[in-house]
């Protein structure tokens, strides 16, 4: 299979792909790692007129953290780069979880953390983890930088509020609480496939052992990476117990609206997004109470 004509650009500077993108828009595609456009190319499932690659732009390929704990990471940056950053492990563990299970290794090696947001597919992990993490992306065009937040850039299937002209350039992880619990869990056909159902948690534990805050995302269950919150609203305040998480597994089963497809029928999704649930909070409070005894 072999991709539709287009024509290639491989600019070797920010302000020369920023220039590509406003004069094709729609026309234009950004070349990254390419592991979800060519496919997709291949396929001719997507015809872009025009192919911007924008792997020469080396200054969008970095791992920071500055003074307040925040963790910086520019849009280019490889995952298996992530993966294997001391850094990143440090200041945001359910992150360095995370990426290990993108798909596999091969993979990683060319697939940055931009293209993998920009593509938005609502079973992958990167789109789910910065959702729960409430992080901000720097979208940058000739006319400037505008900041969004998570929970405003995924707005329905493969589609983000990127502009055609935008490049996303960095990703923003806000500083880690050390009093955190988190998991990651999901359950797919077969190792490195897409998630069938995935589970993202954290929980914040306060001196009396309540749970002071809590964010639940599912991922692989509809068109965008969705929050429960009722589920999130029912563990604020609870001192956990036997059951509590057996009542989460039941308030997300019923939250979930799934979509039955060629993987698996609505009600299985429901029924694993509980049991994936479960599993998740009952991980996340043995790391948040191991680190109070520590």
């Amino acid at each position: 299979m072999k991709p539709a004509p287009f024509e290639y650009f491989a600019p070797s500077e920010l302000p020369e792909a920023l220039e590509l993108l406003e004069r094709y828009g729609d026309e234009a595609k950004v070349l990254a790692g390419g592991q979800s456009l060519m496919p997709l190319m291949n396929l001719r499932l997507a015809r872009p007129k025009v192919i911007v690659d924008i792997n020469r732009l080396s200054n969008l390929s970095f791992i920071a953290v500055n003074s307040s704990g925040v963790l910086t990471v520019g849009g280019l940056t490889r995952q298996r780069e992530m993966e294997r950053s001391v850094v990143v492990r440090q200041q945001n563990p359910l992150l360095a979880a995370a990426l290990p299970m993108i798909g596999h290794f091969q993979i990683r090696n060319r697939g940055t953390l931009g293209g993998s947001i920009v593509h938005a597919d609502p079973a992958a992990e990167l789109p789910a983890v910065s959702l729960l993490l409430e992080v901000e992306f720097s979208l940058r065009s000739k006319s400037g930088v505008r900041r969004v937040r998570a929970q405003d850039f995924f707005m329905d299937y493969l589609t983000t509020a990127l502009r055609p002209d935008e490049l996303l350039t960095e990703v923003q992880f806000p500083s880690w609480s050390q009093r955190d619990g988190w998991a990651i869990e999901e359950i797919a056909r077969r190792n490195g496939d897409f998630a069938i159902v995935g589970v993202a948690l954290r929980i914040r534990m306060d001196e009396a052992d309540m749970i002071r805050n809590a964010g639940i995302v599912t991922f692989g269950v509809g068109g965008i990476p969705q929050r429960v919150h009722r589920a999130e609203e029912g563990l604020i305040g609870r001192k956990p117990d036997p059951q509590l998480a057996a009542e989460l597994a039941k308030v997300v089963a019923e939250e979930l609206k799934p979509d039955s497809d060629l993987h698996a029928s609505a009600e299985y999704r429901k029924e694993v997004g509980g049991v994936l649930a479960r599993r998740a909070l009952t991980s996340a409070l043995v790391r948040a109470r191991s680190k109070e005894e520590n």
